[in-house]
């Protein structure tokens, strides 16, 4: 058996594992990333980013590339939550993005940025078996016609709920499985049921807006984000008749919105080339790892949390997994990072995993059946009336309340940085395009010269702006202030050049 090694070995080749090789190589770090699949997967299942990975986004100059508008990402002006909207017209900061794109062409233009960055992806290539020590990770790698060894400094499970990695180091997977059957499938509909820009008119029943559409025995979802072929799904909360016999058929879909309707709908196969989506989901599992570290393997995405898609929160969760990790970790191989960087990710992202959870159960309960959650529901419409309570929603289905503990008192420090534009016209997504850490010197020059000792790790922008936030702010590469101060004396210099420290490492 053929020997090969890696600094960096990733297993899975989808969203968050690509985004993590991306990040990696950004570093000086090129990946060999595995994937079971002979190519990309063609199979329909995200349709869209949102909150604050679309910032994240920018801040690589990737905003565009995934089909956003031109200029700078544009906050989405209202939401749902377990189906009832968001309006965000009235709030301050507004920190909610969205961006439709379907997951198949995520993948494709990661992979494409991944190659252009010289990273290894290698399809059809399966990881098989794996023995992790102290100094390394060895992996034994099936692929056509042979099987061979590739040892790695670190791997990380990108591969999905079902992770092979993570159930290979006996990381437990503790949670609970809602009886709850979604139903999902492209379709074709008749074109004098389409109420433009509003829903579908269905016979015997009337309008079925576009969106989530709560009922007495279950919800109906309709998306025309395709109008060729529209999106039609069923939520039935229960085991239903025949949920778990064989692959799913859009006759299943036929029967499963007579049962919530109380008509049949005249959905049809999809016209045109496919590939369609059609998929049931028996159960709706709430899962998080027992940890996201085992000495030397690291989980991110759905091999360290399952939750519901309510509100569309997998991909945002998962890729700024990745990007919190991606930066940390090439610290670790490249010998700079200090000796705990690496467990700052699961102090980090555990937490975010967890608020996830949190909102998508209580997006399934608001959904549920029964007068009680009727009146449930109309409370809480009568809640999110008020700025300060949709204030609240709209930042936690964002992730824009995430506050690291970053050991800095500043008000800013352990957020996102805000999105600034400096005097010159430049904006600070701008300054982080190479993945490398900021310091953001507004002051003049004295943050410059306390932080010189960094300067092969950390770029230095003196610059001004009307109405500056603060004198100085210390940006990791994932966006998030790890320092700030208001005004630069003596004593600001020490905390700036222990923050330096602690996060990239000591300079001797």
């Amino acid at each position: 058996m053929t020997v090969e090694s890696a600094d960096v070995v990733i297993s899975g080749a989808g969203p968050n594992g690509l985004m993590l090789a991306c990040e990696l190589a950004l570093a000086g770090v090129r990946p060999v990333v595995l994937d079971k699949l002979s190519g990309p997967s063609d199979e329909p299942k995200a349709n869209g980013l949102v909150g604050q990975v679309i910032r994240q986004l920018d801040m690589r100059d990737l905003y565009h590339t995934f089909g956003g508008d031109e200029g700078p990402p544009k906050p989405a002006y209202g939401w749902m939550f377990a189906g009832l909207s968001l309006n965000f017209l009235d709030i301050e900061d507004n920190p909610m993005y969205a961006l439709l794109i379907q997951q198949p062409r995520v993948v494709r233009l990661l992979e494409k940025r991944a190659r252009d960055l010289g990273v290894d992806i290698r399809w059809g290539h399966e990881l098989t078996a794996l023995r992790a020590d102290d100094d390394n990770v060895a992996l034994t790698v099936a692929t056509t016609g042979r099987a061979y060894r590739l040892d790695a400094a670190y791997l990380v499970g990108a591969d999905g709920g079902r992770s092979t990695v993570r159930k290979a180091v006996g990381i437990g997977f503790p949670g609970h499985t809602s009886p709850i059957v979604s139903r999902v499938a492209h379709v074709h509909l008749p074109e004098e049921l389409l109420v433009p820009g509003r829903g579908y008119r269905i016979p015997g029943w009337g309008l079925l807006p576009f969106g989530h559409n709560r009922f007495d025995d279950g919800t109906v979802i309709a998306f025309p984000l395709d109008p060729a072929r529209p999106v039609l799904g069923s939520i039935e909360y229960g085991w239903t008749v025949g949920s778990a016999d064989g692959p799913m058929t859009l006759d299943e879909l036929r029967e499963s919105l007579r049962r919530i309707l109380g008509v049949d709908v005249p959905l049809e196969p999809p016209k045109g080339p496919g590939p369609h989506a059609l998929r049931r989901l028996d159960g709706t599992n709430s899962r998080q790892a027992e940890r996201y570290r085992e000495g030397r393997v690291l989980l991110v995405g759905d091999s360290a949390h399952v939750h519901s898609p309510m509100g569309g929160p997998g991909l945002n969760l998962g890729m700024q997994d990745a990007v919190n990790l991606g930066w940390k970790l090439a610290g670790a191989v490249n010998g700079w990072a200090p000796g705990d960087l690496l467990d700052t990710y699961e102090s980090e992202r555990y937490p975010v995993g967890e608020r996830v959870m949190l909102h998508s159960q209580a997006q399934l309960a608001l959904s549920a059946p029964g007068p009680e959650v009727d009146a449930l529901r109309r409370l809480f419409a009568e809640l999110v009336d008020k700025p300060g309570v949709t204030d609240h929603l709209g930042r936690l289905l964002a992730g824009s309340d995430v506050r690291y503990d970053v050991g800095d008192g500043h008000r800013l420090s352990g957020l996102m940085v805000p999105e600034l534009v400096l005097d010159d016209g430049r904006r600070v997504a701008e300054l982080l395009r190479d993945g490398r850490p900021v310091l953001l010197d507004l002051s003049g020059g004295p943050a410059q010269a306390a932080a010189a000792a960094w300067a092969d790790r950390v770029d230095v922008v003196t610059a001004s702006i009307t109405d500056r936030p603060a004198d100085a702010l210390l940006i990791r590469p994932d966006g998030y202030i790890a320092w700030a101060t208001d005004t630069f004396g003596a004593a600001d210099a020490e905390r700036l050049r222990a923050a330096l420290t602690r996060w990239f490492g000591p300079t001797e």
